[in-house]
């Protein structure tokens, strides 16, 4: 290469690189321009149907925006929150203590969302053992008998939980996991 080709190359580096580093302030000052704002806060809301609890629904929120609503019931289709192991879930906003997609509990297996102790309505009685679960194995899948196989919309009964449908409640783990996890579960009637 002739040393005019070398000056030229290297002529057209420096320049690059000047307007590079010319640029980059500029692109600097802009950035929080551009930034968005405190993203908004991922909320869970159980609203319960009063007609029929184990039709209710659960629905994810990103500030104003609906992500997702899915069926859940919850109880026997007892309304008395304070029935333990029959009656729904009482209102309020619960803390949500662990998320785990394979949850192993005496009962609850897979992925399930375990929830604060609360008092029922009348405060009489402390709800403990709350989650948001379905019917599956440790590992998601399906299982051979009951209770870890779903078998259709008489599923959605519960102990009082909140209970979804295995494939709604992996679709909301994977939503959760893309925008981000609540901090609570708003149940309201």
């Amino acid at each position: 290469m002739s040393s005019n080709g070398r000056h030229l190359r290297g002529a057209v580096t420096a320049v690059a690189v000047a307007t590079t580093l010319a640029l980059a302030p500029a692109a600097v000052a802009e950035a929080p321009a551009k930034a968005p704002s405190a993203a908004a806060t991922t909320t869970l809301v159980f609203d319960k149907n009063q007609d029929d609890p184990t039709d209710s629904r659960l629905s994810v929120y990103q500030g104003k925006k609906l992500w997702a609503v899915y069926r859940a019931g919850s109880g026997l289709g007892i309304k008395n929150d304070c029935a333990r192991a029959k009656g729904w879930m009482p209102n309020g906003n619960w803390k949500i203590r662990l998320k785990s997609r394979t949850y192993d509990g005496r009962f609850i297996k897979g992925y399930a969302v375990y929830l604060q102790d609360m008092k029922c309505s009348k405060g009489t009685l402390v709800r403990t053992e709350m989650l948001i679960h379905s019917e599956m194995n440790r590992d998601g899948s399906q299982g051979g008998s009951e209770p870890r196989r779903w078998d259709g919309v008489g599923d959605y009964k519960s102990n009082g939980c909140v209970k979804l449908n295995p494939t709604d409640i992996k679709k909301m783990f994977r939503l959760l996991d893309r925008i981000g996890w609540p901090t609570h579960l708003r149940v309201v009637s």
